[in-house]
């Protein structure tokens, strides 16, 4: 283990399949995340250059830059609650002792997970929907549901995480904000 109680980016510290599977959702996170910025930059940067050097901007994009930003934002969840930095309104929760603590982490892990599992699915209903009115981009002239399936996806990934959470926190003895995350806080602020 690392500093802070976490383990390396890609090495999952679940037992055997447990740790493949997070392993292997923790690889995806990471990279749709990185070539999501990148080809966000890259789609932008080149749309200034033409229009300031060549007079014409790319006419995709916007459209294009927009399923990325879907695609950042869905896979963001999951690397948020990977890493421990989902949002937690702790004051309750860290006044308890620590058997509490533990199984209040271990269901709230629960909820979460189930909470992501519906609305994957309801998020697959409306692509469905949106797939059965026929709705094309204007620029692209692809499908408009093909920009919306980021969204289950991320939200089973972050239903997933969640769910190896409350398994790490099961399996092991420590309270974990997620699989590599130790409940607790790191002592960050400068004096000035």
């Amino acid at each position: 283990m690392e500093k802070g109680g976490k383990t390396s980016e890609h090495q999952s510290s679940l037992p055997g399949f447990l740790g493949t599977i997070d392993n292997l959702i923790s690889r995806f996170e990471s990279f749709a995340l990185a070539a999501g910025v990148l080809l966000m930059a890259a789609n932008t940067v080149a749309n200034v250059v033409g229009r300031f050097i060549f007079q014409h901007s790319i006419f995709f994009t916007e459209e294009l830059n927009r399923i990325i930003i879907i695609l950042i934002t869905f896979a963001g969840v999951g690397y948020a609650a990977r890493h421990g930095r989902h949002i937690r309104m702790s004051a309750i929760f860290d006044s308890l002792p620590f058997k509490p603590r533990k199984a209040l982490m271990i269901v709230i892990a629960v909820i979460t997970s189930l909470a992501m599992f519906a609305l994957c699915y309801f998020s697959v209903r409306y692509i469905g929907k949106v797939q059965t009115s026929g709705r094309v981009l204007p620029s692209l002239q692809i499908p408009v549901w093909w920009i919306f399936v980021w969204v289950p996806v991320g939200f089973f990934v972050t239903g997933a995480q969640y769910l190896l959470t409350a398994i790490k926190n099961i399996i092991e003895k420590d309270i974990y904000l997620s699989t590599n995350v130790l409940e607790g806080y790191e002592e960050t602020e400068a004096e000035v």
